[in-house]
This record gives structure tokens, C-alpha cells and sequence, in this order.
């Protein structure tokens, strides 16, 4: 097992699943979880998943062959179906959907003993340092098939 993935969730046929136990600090006034933390929730399983595919963010902004690159929200359709509340455990769950180009496109729920609290359509764009679009790599784009 590669140093870390004890916590980066696992892959389970299709898609990635990241656990995710609400704390707190994750609940506004009203004890419902805050609707932007949704977004960290998602962030972090797109950004696990890639961990467990390989493809890691530090690498990608010092990559030797490649320069600096890194990936961008370029688009997200939100759906806020139902709260979850301190102490809840959820899972997120992430699926590749399509990949051209720049772009990949994922769809993600946050979900409570199976019931989708919420859900994302999202389409990610990979950047170098300007900011311009850039096409995968060869090999990021074989360990992205492969999921």
C-alpha cells in the first residue's frame, strides 16, 4: 500500500469513495452542514481518487517533463438534497464520466446510508502556469482510463 492511501478512501468498481465524519466545524448556526463545505467534501474525494490513481498534486506543479500544470474547476451543477448533521458519517463518491482534451468531466454525490444528500456535475480542466488549457499528459490520461 503507497504511504497515505490508508486514508484516501477506495476505489469500488466504478467510482472512488472517500468517508467523510461531520464535525462541528462543519455545521453553521442551525446544525446542518454549511453548503460550501459540500464543495471541500467533493474536492477532496476528486483529489483522492487521483491519489490512489497515481497522480499526485504536489508532482504536478514541479513536473519534470511537463512544467507546471494543475487542475481547475471549470464548471459545477450543484443539487443540495438534504442536510447532514454533526456526527453524520458520509460518503463521497466520485465517477469519471468523460475525458478530452483539458477536460475531464466527474459526477459526485455525498451520500448517508445510501440516501444522496447532495450532488455535483463537474468538469475539470487540467492548466499549465499561465493558465491556458493543457492536454493530459499520455500517462495521466492511461491511469484515468483505467478508472
Amino acid at each position: 500500500m503507497t504511504e497515505g492511501t490508508e486514508i484516501a478512501g477506495r476505489i469500488a468498481g466504478d467510482h472512488h469513495v472517500l468517508p467523510v465524519r461531520i464535525y462541528y466545524e462543519d455545521t453553521d448556526f442551525s446544525g446542518a452542514v454549511y453548503h460550501a463545505n459540500y464543495l471541500k467534501f467533493c474536492e477532496r474525494g476528486r483529489s483522492d481518487c487521483l491519489r490512489l490513481l497515481g497522480i499526485h498534486h504536489h508532482e504536478m506543479h514541479w513536473h519534470e517533463t511537463e512544467g507546471r500544470m494543475g487542475f481547475v474547476v471549470r464548471r459545477m451543477v450543484c443539487d443540495f438534497l438534504k442536510p447532514a448533521r454533526i456526527d453524520d458519517l458520509l460518503e463521497v463518491e466520485t465517477r469519471f464520466r468523460e475525458m478530452a482534451g483539458a477536460r475531464m468531466e466527474l459526477d459526485q454525490r455525498v451520500v448517508r446510508g445510501g440516501e444522496t444528500l447532495f450532488s455535483a456535475q463537474v468538469t475539470v480542466v487540467l492548466v499549465d502556469a499561465a493558465g491556458r488549457p493543457k492536454r493530459l499528459p499520455k500517462a495521466m490520461a492511461a491511469a484515468l482510463k483505467t478508472f
